[in-house]
């Protein structure tokens, strides 16, 4: 049997529009580690649920 090991990302420009920001806020938030992401290719993933513990970090500051 094969494991599903799925796991689901977000590409920088959904969160910039999910988040109603820039896309060069996300890619700031990448640079300076408050958001951590995978490269593939030329262009960024992060994952659903690195993206939520960002979330949670930056609303309860």
């Amino acid at each position: 049997m094969k494991e599903k090991n799925t796991k689901e990302f977000y590409k920088t420009e959904e969160l910039a529009e999910k988040l109603e920001v820039n896309i060069m806020t996300i890619y700031r938030y990448i640079k300076a580690s408050r958001l951590k992401a995978y490269k593939i290719g030329k262009e960024f993933r992060i994952d659903k649920d690195e993206f939520n513990a960002f979330l949670k970090k930056v609303i309860t500051k």
